[in-house]
């Protein structure tokens, strides 16, 4: 009874030390050496300084730039987590109606057009970087206006949602989308805002 105790013991401590510090040791040393930038965050650095992550969606409010999907935590990372509320919940339909009035307003959308539903329902991790083409195509006219771009500087706006759009993953997983705070960032070095 005792020898299979201390055996028991042993391989506890055994499969402790290979689980909990060598198998997580070898992957973070691997990530390093295969993916840094991954493994670190995926952080984007402008003239040496963190804006961002592209893993993380930010608060973006103002009309000169693409506003990201809403955020229930209000892009906090820590803690991530979506509203829980349920479709048949009065909170839900309450803030439906009031983002969809908003971006309708916002970006001068007539009631015939189809908000896409990002635009409207927070993400379930309550940072989600990516919007659909679709909204990013309906945010181009406030964006115009806020800078005052005109035919030619629309045409070169319409080009960079174009650039900053991602494909589906492996080619069949999910959907088209674009990258907000990368596609903001080159939105500022093409147009300055007046």
């Amino acid at each position: 009874m005792k020898t299979n105790i201390a055996i028991s013991l042993k391989l506890l401590l055994l499969l402790t030390i290979i689980t909990g510090a060598l198998y997580p040791a070898m992957l973070t040393i691997l990530a390093q050496i295969v993916f840094p930038n991954k493994a670190n965050g995926s952080f984007v650095n402008i003239n040496h300084r963190i804006v961002g992550s592209e893993l993380i969606g930010q608060k973006f409010e103002n009309d000169y730039y693409f506003w990201g999907r809403p955020s229930v935590i209000d892009y906090q990372p820590l803690p991530s987590a979506g509203s829980n509320l349920s479709m048949t919940s009065l909170k839900m339909k309450e803030l439906y109606e009031n983002r969809k009035k908003l971006f309708m307003q916002k970006n001068n959308i007539p009631r015939d057009i189809e908000i896409p539903a990002e635009m409207m329902y927070s993400s379930a991790s309550g940072i989600d970087p990516h919007i659909s083409v679709q909204a990013a195509r309906l945010q181009m006219e406030r964006i115009s206006l806020a800078r005052h771009l005109e035919a030619p500087d629309i045409r070169r706006l319409s080009q960079l949602i174009v650039q900053f759009t991602e494909k589906r993953q492996l080619g069949i997983l999910g959907e088209p989308r674009v990258d907000v705070l990368r596609l903001n960032i080159e939105l500022d070095k093409t147009f300055h805002k007046d």
